[in-house]
């Protein structure tokens, strides 16, 4: 990865201020725990030899969630590039959480991770998504380096002008045992970020609150390995 902020302003989200500031304040009425921080959208990028370059550029969450909420609009043009921590268990079962009630995606199944935001980008300008993807995997599960046994690289999926890209950690545990420590935690949090713990092992636990490039994923694993 080869990932950088750039100077520039989000001007087709800015078109439209008035709109994203009431949307915002809408969801903000029903959701209190939704924070209008900094994140990052990606302007443009390119992908040649396995290298994935791109730039980045600084907006608010609101233009983002009315983004989101509003189909993902090409006319945008800008893609929410993401990493992922796609844990995996030494038997081979995935681990994903369920997002809580009060997150801006509740419900919906992901691994680990998120859209980045500033504390992503490091001193020389350039977005960290490996130490992202670790430091999201501490927050949401407990989990750090040490439970990891491999750490296998990357996979892009692309989906629409959703670019999730997922870190392949195995770990030393079994998934179920991932899973049951990962619970233990989250029981006390007072609000954990996930609400629950889900195991895929086959195509039949791919649920349909699972997201879609979380599942591409899984399906592409299952696919290698024969």
């Amino acid at each position: 990865l080869d990932l950088r902020v750039e100077p520039g302003l989000w001007t087709e989200a800015e078109a439209h201020r008035p709109a994203i500031d009431a949307h915002f304040a809408r969801r903000q009425a029903a959701i209190p725990q939704l924070w209008n921080g900094r994140v990052l959208v990606m302007r443009h990028f390119t992908l040649e030899r396995d290298v994935l370059r791109g730039g980045f550029i600084e907006t608010d969450f609101a233009s983002f969630l009315w983004w989101r909420d509003h189909g993902w609009s090409p006319d945008f043009k800008v893609f929410n590039t993401f990493g992922l921590a796609a844990l995996e268990g030494s038997d081979g079962g995935f681990v994903l959480g369920v997002m809580a009630p009060w997150t801006a995606a509740a419900g919906r199944i992901y691994f680990p991770g998120g859209t980045p935001d500033l504390s992503d980008v490091t001193p020389t300008g350039a977005v960290d998504l490996e130490a992202s993807v670790r430091r999201e995997m501490s927050e949401e599960t407990g989990l750090t380096g040490a439970d990891i046994a491999r750490d296998a690289g990357w996979t892009l999926v692309e989906d629409g002008p959703r670019i999730a890209l997922l870190r392949r950690l195995v770990a030393h545990e079994p998934a179920e045992v991932l899973a049951a420590r990962i619970r233990a935690g989250l029981a006390t949090q007072t609000d954990p970020e996930l609400s629950a713990i889900h195991v895929v092992r086959a195509p039949a636990d791919l649920l349909p609150e699972v997201t879609a490039f979380s599942a591409a994923y899984m399906l592409h694993r299952w696919a290698v390995a024969g």
